[in-house]
């Protein structure tokens, strides 16, 4: 009987040279092959490089496997140069959803953007920003003076959202997290937890005298009018854990610390 096929492997990095290092041993040892080809992509780096990947990846639905050569890590395996097959046969796997921005901006013009952590607006100069939020076609909040405002998917939650005080979503949560960045007025105000089959719709006050910006993720856009943001179930990725250290565990954990 013949053995099952190895996996057919990527390999990225974040540039760094240990990084490329390591990765040109893993190649040597392992194979390398081109993301439209492969059954699996290996990324080297911290969360910022998993999260470019995962973005470039989107497009072909190739699973991505972290391991850590960055500073913190949170979406990445521990680094070992060994074994790499057999971990990877026994792997967890966590679907997660982007979000989709659609962004009117002062001049009329129209972009589109995709966020698999969360969409954040943010003031552009000293003045505050003013913001109406409206919730599936109701306005729920009239004006938010703020520094800003962001939504967060439940794998964002623990980023940027988590920063600004907004709260921890499990995985797995149907929800999405929408917190406001140094809000002034209302000053009670702390966020709300939504469906994740809300239509958010930002929409910003004296757009020439408080420009204010949009951010997919990576991807900012400038001087916007109107911002409209849903759940796509269009496009997903798929993030591989070792078992024991799944995405849905490490959000669980990162609720009781202290």
């Amino acid at each position: 009987m013949s053995s099952q096929p190895a996996d057919r492997i990527n390999f990225v990095t974040n540039g760094t040279p240990e990084a490329d290092a390591a990765a040109a041993r893993l190649k040597a040892r392992y194979g390398d092959y081109a993301l439209e080809t492969a059954d699996i992509v290996v990324a080297l780096g911290g969360d910022g490089l998993m999260l470019q990947t995962l973005h470039r990846v989107m497009r072909v639905g190739v699973p991505v496997y972290g391991m850590n050569f960055g500073s913190v890590g949170f979406m990445m395996n521990a680094f070992s140069e060994d074994d790499l097959e057999q971990r990877l046969s026994v792997v967890q796997r966590t679907r997660i959803y982007p979000l989709s921005m659609q962004v009117l901006d002062t001049s009329g013009k129209s972009q589109t953007a995709l966020a698999l952590n969360e969409v954040s607006l943010f003031r552009s100069t000293y003045q505050a920003a003013k913001i109406q939020i409206i919730v599936d076609g109701e306005t729920r909040l009239d004006e938010l003076i703020c520094d800003g405002a962001l939504l967060s998917t439940p794998a964002g939650s623990t980023a940027y959202n988590l920063s600004a005080h907004g709260p921890i979503l499990p995985i797995e949560a149907p929800l999405l997290a929408l917190t406001p960045i140094s809000p002034f007025r209302p000053r009670r105000w702390r966020g709300a937890i939504l469906s994740n089959r809300a239509v958010v719709k930002f929409v910003t006050r004296e757009a020439a005298k408080r420009p204010v910006s949009a951010v997919a993720d990576n991807v900012e856009f400038q001087n916007v009018l109107e911002v409209t943001v849903q759940e796509d179930r269009t496009h997903g990725v798929t993030l591989l854990f070792d078992p024991g250290t799944s995405l849905e565990e490490r959000v669980l954990s990162e609720q009781f610390r202290y």
